[in-house]
């Protein structure tokens, strides 16, 4: 295995999301610009996460080389002015949501296909983040799509890829799963 230096590591093994975008956000303050942070994590969502995390705030990802069970992410920190982190506009609550659910419209859950399958909005369609490029094409762009991951990161992340590329009404949910007051399924 090639060996690649980085400035600086960051350990985010055994910890799930959002904690490895939370660690890396707050080890960036300490972080350079131009230097190369590399964040070693466990959890297999980390990639896409740490990936959309990196371009939404300006920062550039550079790869992942994955040794046994740990992911190295390499991210190369940007200049102050290219690092304003973008955060999508239009958002919505749980109980909100439970209530829009009634007049329709598409809930996107961007979760990972193994957090679905252990509780999900019934109905709900799931496109895991790191999956959301290549099936997007799934999804109608003139449909309401309410986005919900666990804690309202990873679907914050999903929310402004959708509106980049032409989605007319995209609301990012809040807190998400982790506080879903409302009916689960699993599979």
């Amino acid at each position: 295995m090639a060996t690649i230096k980085s400035d600086s590591v960051l350990d985010a093994k055994g910890l799930a999301c959002p904690m490895p975008i939370v660690k890396t956000k707050k080890a960036m303050k300490d972080v350079g610009a131009g230097q190369v942070i590399e964040v070693q994590a466990t959890d297999k969502g980390s990639k896409a996460d740490l990936e959309a995390w990196a371009k939404s705030s300006g920062h550039h990802y550079l790869g992942t080389l994955e040794e046994g069970d740990v992911l190295s992410h390499y991210i190369r920190k940007s200049s102050g002015d290219e690092t304003e982190e973008k955060q999508h506009p239009h958002t919505t609550t749980n109980e909100e949501l439970v209530q829009h659910q009634a007049e329709g419209g598409i809930v996107l859950d961007v979760r990972e296909s193994a957090e679905y399958a252990f509780g999900h909005i019934p109905k709900a369609i799931s496109i895991p983040l790191g999956e959301l490029d290549t099936r997007m094409d799934e999804l109608n762009q003139e449909d309401s799509i309410y986005v919900i991951c666990r804690t309202g990161s990873r679907s914050d992340l999903a929310a402004q890829k959708l509106s980049q590329n032409g989605f007319k009404d995209v609301v990012n949910v809040l807190p998400g799963m982790s506080e879903w007051p409302g009916e689960i399924e699993k599979l």
